[in-house]
């Protein structure tokens, strides 16, 4: 394969047109949160039943990796984006029309089984036309562009919703998937020409022998835990309980909090391409990396949970920018699925470490909600910032089980590499790129 192949300038073409529809799937996924009064009223639900859009969407997506992965290296990267795209598409028009609350789920289910077909699909074609020490920035840069567009697409979003009404505005997000179908459609293919990968069948014991394999590469599970012990803690104050608590037990104003949670997105836009390229020339030190951003996200937490009384706004801040580094460093456990498995199983690998976020986020939402409504018999009028502090500990389990986790199988995974491939061991060690060893 080619430098002009690898890196060239099809390969960011492909790269740009394939973002272009993760960029429109983040915009999809956020889009209720700045439409939740108006659906609140149009469904005519309450908070709680609201909140049940966001966690199903989030459940679906978690549940969808695996099966999405499989079917990744069994029909290809450009594929799964076409019918990820298409399921949105027709999910947006629906949810258009929706005047009930069925069928407003029903619709946002649909939005999270297409939206969990795009991401991987995306990191799939990055470890395709791009060479190994570009792959890992190339992945944060794709990370942080999605994220940029939940706060770009904010606004115009909100706008549109009172000027031109909600479906007009639904209407027209779901016809830009039609456009960009068309850009997958001219621009994408899976490989560069004549490197195609084998083709995994869809036969059941084909499939659970390359669902095994990926599982028993200890590599596989390294990157798992290590997405699943960086970013909840990011997600459990973005999606739900980082407002209320800023708000309940450090008194910030809901403009300030606002403020503040906002440098959680901020800090991984920055801080993205920064891991990435130290990926890249030091992958033998990814895992020491990644228990690193853990040890300070838990520090932070400490001094805030810890802190007599109301916090300063600074030493919030402070928090937030270190959370937010937690989304970076769980996107090396994708680095490590693909260093770590061939690329034909590489769906599969990239769909079983997605999981581990997702499903760290939704035991830490829940966990809190649980403790919360222990503490307060379930009435969140009387939520109390000492109720708050404890509820947050929490997180502290993630963390402890994470965290030995990663260190269990970063030991597996050395030694198993020094076994099999002594010099891919050699050249981890060395800092030079590293292909797949697997």
């Amino acid at each position: 394969m080619t430098a002009a192949l690898l890196g060239g300038r099809r390969a960011w073409l492909v790269w740009a047109a394939a973002l272009s529809v993760y960029f429109l799937a983040v915009f999809h996924r956020t889009s209720l949160g700045v439409a939740g009064i108006i659906a609140a009223d149009r469904f005519g639900v309450t908070a709680a039943q609201l909140s049940t859009f966001a966690m199903l969407q989030l459940l679906v997506y978690a549940a969808m990796q695996i099966p999405v992965g499989v079917l990744l290296d069994r029909f290809g990267p450009r594929r799964i984006l076409l019918t990820g795209l298409a399921l949105m598409t027709l999910a947006q028009v629906g949810f258009a029309f929706a005047t009930s609350y069925s069928t407003g789920l029903l619709a946002r289910t649909f939005v999270g089984i297409g939206d969990a077909m795009i991401f991987i699909s995306v990191l799939r074609l990055v470890s395709f036309w791009f060479p190994p020490l570009r792959s890992p920035v190339i992945t944060q840069l794709t990370g942080m562009i999605g994220q940029l567009g939940a706060i770009v697409a904010a606004v115009p979003l909100s706008a549109a919703l009172r000027g031109f009404g909600w479906e007009r505005t639904y209407l027209t997000a779901a016809a830009l998937g039609v456009v960009l179908a068309v850009v997958l459609l001219a621009v994408v293919r899976d490989t560069p020409a004549g490197h195609e990968p084998a083709r995994m069948p869809l036969r059941p014991r084909a499939v659970t022998a390359e669902l095994r394999q990926a599982w028993s590469q200890p590599g596989t599970r390294l990157g798992l835990w290590t997405h699943f012990t960086s970013q909840f803690s990011a997600n459990v104050m973005a999606l739900l309980w980082g407002f209320p608590f800023l708000v309940t037990v450090h008194d910030l104003s809901p403009g300030r909090a606002g403020l503040v949670l906002s440098l959680v997105t901020a800090s991984a836009i920055v801080v993205g391409p920064v891991i990435g390229r130290t990926v890249a020339t030091r992958p033998f030190q990814r895992s020491t990396l990644v228990l690193g951003i853990v040890s300070a996200i838990v520090v932070m937490w400490t001094v805030v949970v810890l802190w007599p009384g109301p916090a300063p706004v600074g030493v919030l801040g402070l928090l937030a920018v270190v959370v937010g580094v937690g989304g970076p460093g769980s996107m090396v456990g994708f680095d490590l699925a693909r260093t770590f498995n061939p690329s034909h199983r590489l769906g599969s690998a990239i769909g079983i470490v997605n999981v581990g976020g997702f499903v760290a986020s939704l035991l830490g939402i829940l966990g809190i909600g649980v403790v919360l409504d222990l503490l307060t018999s379930g009435s969140p009028a009387g939520y109390a910032a000492g109720d708050f502090r404890v509820a947050m500990a929490v997180q502290y389990v993630l963390w402890a089980v994470g965290g030995l986790q990663i260190w269990r199988y970063r030991r597996r995974t050395r030694k198993d590499l020094l076994h099999r491939d002594p010099q891919g061991y050699a050249a981890m060690r060395e800092g030079r790129p590293v292909d797949a060893v697997a």
